[in-house]
């Protein structure tokens, strides 16, 4: 046996469609396990609260052993973990290849799963995870202004909270009618002439200079600047910019809730359409560094053996990740006309885990005048958790030092990749503070 984090960490396929995946004893004997294992380690307890909430029970034992803790306490470390992937892939040092196999991360899907196929998911959970659903409602033209109100009134939070049990304080996206793909496909039609290829993309070594934009439910219903900044963005640069015919949500939420059956549907939709535009000749970036993660890892491990997800896996690109590469080609715009000045940027942990580098602080710092101040640490938000009046203390523990870095940076902006982990920081800051997002910034440095 050697030791571990002295390799690369691998990770094996997902095996959710084996009957043993959902068989409780096993699945306990494997938590078991695992648990004994962390309790040994400890190095992950400054990550989330699913290891204190371990540890924490563990110690409060009469032998301090694992043996002692009551099993219903292992849930509540399962519902605690919010698959940020950080534990595997920065802390543990027992993942594969290590004979241990830990893949906590994986484990806690495991238990999810067991649970949602049980019917034991609350009702609130299957809705705040419907987001497809949730924002062709909430974007219905009348019916956005009336939830945008509501959800900005203090009634409106209270009634919020005492049905559906979302925290008054946690903060939610407004929601828009006039969605990003209507907007992008505007942006598109209207694109002056120095903003269009006349002579065909300029492909790389590792980019063909042509993307289908998946603008992701987030982008397209809450905050369709995302799309149309990366699209205005992109179009500066020379790269053609199309969308998909057809998209729905990329299976992130229910994935976090353990539907995998849920995923499975959603990849059927989403799939055969973002395969005939790779086909085409095109690459694919979405704005959500989740949804990109989806994409790239947990859509991979649960269909290891379908080519077309293979596929798109090797022609998805954040999009910071493939502005960078095209840098390198000599194929980015480096004209810019205005200084950003300091950068307070928090970097989300589905960024993280996808083992590319920093790449939104490089192309930001190409930015003349600009320093970026890198904050690596959980906001907090991660998906739904944030919201939930259970988790809101937990959320609010976890995202504090990087509202406090924040404030200490007193940067002239603040910005993750995520939106939602920028809203989080933001209604931890105390102040009136907006974040900015990072591909916001870059339109404001071209003057755009």
């Amino acid at each position: 046996m050697s030791e571990g984090s002295l390799q690369a960490p691998t990770r094996h396929a997902l095996a959710w469609r084996e009957p043993s995946f959902y068989d409780p004893a096993a699945l306990e004997q494997e938590l078991e396990r695992v648990f004994d294992i962390c309790h040994g380690c400890r190095r992950c307890f400054s990550l989330c609260q699913a290891f204190p909430t371990l540890f924490d029970a563990i110690d409060g034992t009469s032998s301090g052993e694992l043996e002692g803790v009551d099993r219903r306490v292992y849930w509540k470390v399962v519902d605690h973990c919010y698959l940020c992937d950080m534990c595997y892939m920065t802390k543990c040092p027992y993942v594969p290849p290590h004979a241990w196999n830990v893949d906590f991360p994986h484990l806690m899907l495991r238990a999810k799963a067991v649970k949602a196929r049980r019917g034991e998911t609350r009702w609130r959970d299957r809705l705040l995870t419907s987001t497809d659903v949730v924002g062709r409602l909430a974007g219905i033209p009348v019916v956005a202004g009336i939830v945008n109100a509501t959800l900005a009134s203090a009634p409106g939070r209270r009634v919020l909270a005492k049905t559906l049990a979302v925290h008054p304080e946690a903060p939610l996206p407004d929601y828009h009618s006039n969605s990003g793909r209507a907007r992008v496909r505007r942006l598109l039609r209207e694109a002056p002439p120095a903003t269009t290829l006349s002579g065909g993309p300029r492909a790389t070594d590792s980019t063909r200079g042509q993307v289908v934009l998946f603008t992701t439910c987030y982008g397209n219903r809450n905050e369709p600047d995302l799309d149309t900044d990366l699209a205005a963005v992109f179009l500066h640069n020379g790269i053609h910019v199309q969308l998909a015919g057809r998209e729905r949500c990329c299976g992130m939420p229910k994935l976090e809730l353990g539907d995998l059956a849920a995923v499975a549907k959603l990849k059927q939709a989403n799939v055969p359409e973002l395969k005939r535009w790779i086909e085409r000749g095109f690459d694919i970036v979405a704005p959500i560094p989740s949804c990109v993660l989806m994409f790239k890892q947990e859509l991979p491990l649960m269909f290891p053996d379908d080519a077309d997800v293979q596929l798109i896996k090797s022609r998805m690109f954040d999009p910071f990740e493939y502005l960078m590469l095209r840098h390198k080609a000599g194929l980015l715009d480096t004209a810019f006309r205005n200084r950003l000045g300091k950068v307070s940027y928090h970097v989300p942990c589905h960024l993280r885990v996808q083992n590319i580098g920093l790449k939104t602080r490089d192309v930001l710092r190409l930015v003349p005048d600009t320093t970026v101040e890198v904050i690596e640490r959980c906001s907090g938000h991660d998906g739904t958790y944030a919201l939930k009046s259970e988790f809101r203390a937990a959320a609010v523990k976890i995202g504090r030092p990087v509202a406090q870095k924040v404030e200490q940076g007193q940067g002239d902006y603040y910005a993750s990749d995520c939106p939602m982990a920028g809203h989080q920081i933001g209604s931890l800051l105390g102040t009136a503070r907006e974040p900015t997002h990072p591909m916001k910034l870059l339109r404001i440095a071209y003057g755009i």
